[in-house]
């Protein structure tokens, strides 16, 4: 039954609807949203006397029928949790699509989508609304996130210019995520509740509207004359892009699960301010684009050690992740976790562009299933943090967990020796005699049979004389396989 007018039916420390945690959850990923204390941290402080824990505040409506400590926890639980459920489900159909109908419509697509679940969060008075607008961002994530990698990837195909455009989006996505904190925090105490939702929802918009006058999506006609990519069943078997997949969720668990988990032991073991806790993960954002800078010059310098990139990264997380739990102030806290989000820079900015390598040399360059494994890897890790990671502190400790994740990533660093050999591969020969044999169709495969002739370009043509068609002919096959020279002869 509903209070009388005027009268609270909420509990002491309970905020309104919409009241944003991220005074205390700072994300990591544009999107995500703050995560809530951990259940067995609510069962001490979550009905405590005092309005004043901003940190323990539920999304709850003043309405919603005041459940019990447990229950209520799993459902916040299960709220932050539904984005990236929905997107590991979505995502293998939306890779598929991609492949399909090309990167523009779904990267507007998904912008669309995340467009409305804004504005439902603005507007939410409920907990079924607030879980549907929650799994929306799942659905339009699912799309526009991979869609817009898989765009840069097809745009900029060789390197290093396709490192260095990878890692200028990862470093904005750093940015989004890490800054996200004190802006939703400042413009609630300042402006309500709402106003932080309607400016990302204007974001959405402007960005939705920029794609459109800079590139506008292709009609059917258009892809029809594209590849047809890789089925991602496929992909999802080749051992190099498994071990690619694999490093990628290895590498973000930390981040996922220390996020709903490190502000309460923050409180608890330091007696950390409500600054402090709001402020921890940003000064993360300088060593992460310090670490896409160092990764994309070294790349450029040295491109057959992408692989030892990677490693160093994986050993860097689980070393800082170790740190974390000796940490005894504010000061100190922030050195392991810049570390953390360094490894990342690393691991991100070296395995991203050798998934795109991976599809040019093994499969078809067609990029959309591809990143699709890569939304999942880091899915499957969000999904598990707003769930598992507080139980794990409840039952074995938060030193216990950090060990357990640090350890995880320096036994699986040296796993990326896989990959040593991955930039001597050679183009696949299913591509090569597709655009041979056939002959071109359209744009795409007009450029790529002039990159395929590029390599025989001074090839004579029939007719003149034997001795100089033969030493040209020999010398522009030099490094080339029998089996691409049985390419060239049947051209």
């Amino acid at each position: 039954c509903r209070p009388p007018r005027g009268a609270s039916s909420r509990s002491p420390g309970r905020a309104q609807l919409g009241e944003p945690v991220t005074a205390r959850r700072p994300a990591a990923r544009l999107g995500r949203l703050s995560a809530r204390p951990p259940a067995w941290a609510l069962h001490r402080t979550g009905t405590s006397g005092g309005g004043g824990g901003g940190g323990n505040r539920s999304l709850l409506p003043a309405r919603y029928p005041p459940a019990t400590g447990g229950n209520e926890d799993v459902q916040i639980g299960v709220l932050f949790a539904s984005k990236a459920m929905l997107q590991l489900l979505v995502n293998p159909l939306s890779g598929t699509l991609i492949d399909r109908v090309g990167y523009e419509l779904p990267l507007l697509a998904g912008l669309a989508v995340m467009f409305l679940s804004t504005l439902t969060f603005a507007f939410a008075a409920n907990y079924a609304t607030l879980f549907a607008a929650r799994s929306l961002q799942g659905l339009g994530s699912a799309f526009a996130d991979t869609a817009g990698i898989a765009l840069i990837a097809d745009r900029y195909s060789e390197e290093p210019a396709r490192s260095r455009a990878l890692g200028t989006a990862l470093a904005c996505i750093s940015f989004g995520s890490l800054a996200a904190p004190p802006f939703g925090g400042v413009l609630y105490q300042f402006a309500g509740k709402r106003v932080p939702f309607l400016v990302l929802a204007a974001v959405c918009l402007l960005d939705g509207l920029l794609l459109l006058a800079v590139e506008p999506p292709c009609g059917a006609g258009a892809r029809a004359n594209m590849p047809v990519g890789t089925p991602i069943h496929r992909l999802m078997v080749d051992p190099y892009i498994a071990v690619v997949a694999g490093a990628l969720t290895t590498c973000n668990i930390p981040l996922a699960f220390l996020e709903p988990t490190i502000a309460n032991w923050m409180t608890e073991s330091m007696g950390a301010s409500e600054w402090e806790v709001g402020l921890t993960w940003l000064p993360a954002f300088f060593p992460h684009v310090l670490g896409v800078y160092v990764t994309v010059r070294l790349a450029a310098a040295y491109p057959h050690l992408q692989w030892f990139y990677g490693a160093l990264g994986m050993a860097i997380i689980g070393a800082s992740s170790c740190l974390v739990p000796a940490c005894r102030n504010f000061g100190q806290v922030i050195i392991p976790l810049c570390g953390i989000c360094f490894g990342i820079a690393l691991v991100d900015t070296a395995l991203l562009p050798t998934l795109a390598f991976l599809v040019d040399v093994r499969h078809v360059s067609v990029y959309g299933s591809v990143y699709a494994i890569a939304d999942i890897s880091y899915s499957v890790a969000y999904a598990l943090g707003p769930i598992v990671a507080g139980q794990i502190v409840h039952t074995m400790g938060f030193a216990q967990l950090n060990l357990g994740m640090g350890l995880a990533n320096v036994l699986y660093a040296p796993v990326l020796l896989f990959l040593k050999n991955v930039c001597q591969m050679k183009p696949s020969h299913s591509e090569r005699n597709i655009l041979l044999e056939e002959g071109p169709k359209g744009l795409y495969d007009t450029i790529k049979m002039e990159e395929r002739k590029g390599v025989g370009k001074s090839l004579r043509p029939v007719g003149e004389t034997e001795e100089n068609g033969t030493d040209s002919y020999r010398r522009d096959l030099t490094g080339v396989s029998e089996e691409d020279s049985s390419d060239y002869e049947y051209s």
